[in-house]
């Protein structure tokens, strides 16, 4: 018998009975959907973190307090109070670190802020006059503190979207006073939405100067974060090995293994995340995987059933000169088009369903979540679903082609 003429029986075979063909690939469907969604959404939310960390500049460099952690008992290295103005003295010295263009000590805190009868909650954020700069931040109205605002610890503030949509609606902000944990503060300007989905959220944030944040409200002496920039992206790598020297003698550290605090260049962050998500991601893909097992299992009962209702079928081509090899190739076309079809719906459905997700996050969320159709996901779909058909459909088309044909036609 050709392949052909066999192809042939088994699309008959398959259409004899539709209802319960369609509900055989039913977990076929199911399971690669479930893989198309989780690789989709993960690659989706993975460039969005990739991409608000590249946001900050490739060139920029983030020293965090305390050392990091190398496993669950060192989560206490993340708590420090290690970084001090000294250091920022320290690297400010072209002697110590000679690429440094820009450095910016930053403390952040949570509050409440009130304007007349509104309160809002809102995270507080010390920086310099480089906060604009750094993050690529404008001002709607009004403009930001300067040099001597931070020397002066001056009370002018600048508000995210979000606390001027709650404390003031419609009025004009400018000039006015909030305030903040028992302090009056004058707005000197706002920001337009940024959509609040970066690392940083400052639609929620109250902007000032970091002397402010740290003598009014914080009552802090330490930095939670320094963020340096270099003239070059190339410069970064030797920046960074020049500031953990720099430290270390300020902190009088001559084991390395002993720093207490991290240097971290946006390269690192990114490789991090990217493996984190990816880790994440294929975590997810192995669960959703489960649906497709099951879907197998219930292709290798239907074609169970199949093969008995059949049997007559079978004893009857056999007495008219099929093999043992053609029942088998029959039974086993069957089960791997079946599960090829459920692979090839799956793929389009789990990719409709992560465009419409995808185009829902980004006007819900306000975030630029872009959709990722995930060829590694389908290109697996259709391979597991194919391998399915065989494993799944093997054992039943075995039992169709060890059928006796004077046994089958006496089959009632």
């Amino acid at each position: 018998m050709t392949l052909k003429h066999t192809l042939k029986t088994a699309l008959i075979g398959l259409t004899t009975n539709r209802s319960r063909s369609l509900l055989t690939i039913l977990g076929i469907v199911i399971g690669i959907t479930a893989i198309m969604l989780v690789v989709s959404l993960g690659a989706g939310a993975q460039a969005l973190i990739l991409g608000q960390v590249q946001g900050l500049g490739t060139n920029t460099i983030a020293v965090i307090p305390g050392r990091e952690p190398t496993g669950p008992s060192d989560v206490s290295a993340l708590y420090s109070d290690s970084l001090k103005i000294k250091d920022i003295t320290a690297l400010q010295n072209k002697a110590n670190v000679p690429d440094l263009k820009v450095v910016m000590p930053t403390v952040f805190g949570a509050g409440t802020a009130a304007y007349q009868a509104n309160v809002y909650q809102v995270t507080i954020f010390g920086a310099t006059e480089y906060l604009a700069q750094i993050f690529d931040l404008k001002t709607n109205n009004g403009d930001f503190f300067t040099s001597d605002d931070v020397l002066s610890r001056g009370d002018g503030v600048v508000i995210g979207s979000k606390v001027v949509d709650n404390l003031f609606g419609n009025d004009d902000p400018i000039g006015q006073k909030i305030n903040v944990k028992g302090k009056s503060f004058k707005v000197v300007g706002t920001l337009p939405p940024t959509g609040g989905g970066s690392l940083f959220n400052f639609d929620a944030m109250i902007l000032m100067p970091y002397t402010t944040a740290q003598d009014y409200l914080l009552g802090i002496k330490y930095f939670n974060r320094v963020i340096i920039q270099t003239y070059t992206d190339a410069q970064v790598p030797a920046t960074a090995v020049d500031i953990q020297k720099t430290l270390e003698d300020s902190h009088n550290i001559t084991d390395s293994t002993k720093d207490d605090f991290t240097v971290q260049t946006q390269q690192d962050l990114a490789a991090r995340l990217s493996t984190i998500t990816s880790a994440l991601t294929w975590f997810l893909v192995a669960v959703a995987s489960i649906a497709l097992f099951v879907g197998g299992v219930g292709i290798m009962n239907i074609m169970l059933v199949s093969v008995t209702e059949r049997t007559r079928e079978i004893g009857l081509r056999k007495a008219l000169g099929a093999t043992d090899k053609d029942i088998l190739t029959q039974f086993l076309l069957e089960a791997v088009m079946l599960t090829a079809i459920g692979g090839i719906v799956g793929i389009i459905l789990g990719a409709g369903l992560s465009f419409i997700i995808a185009v829902g996050l980004s006007q819900g969320l306000g975030v630029n979540w872009t959709f990722v159709f995930p060829w590694s996901g389908a290109a697996m779909g259709l391979g597991v679903s194919a391998l399915i058909g065989l494993i799944f459909g093997g054992y039943p088309a075995s039992q169709a082609s060890k059928k006796s044909p004077i046994e089958a036609l006496r089959y009632e």
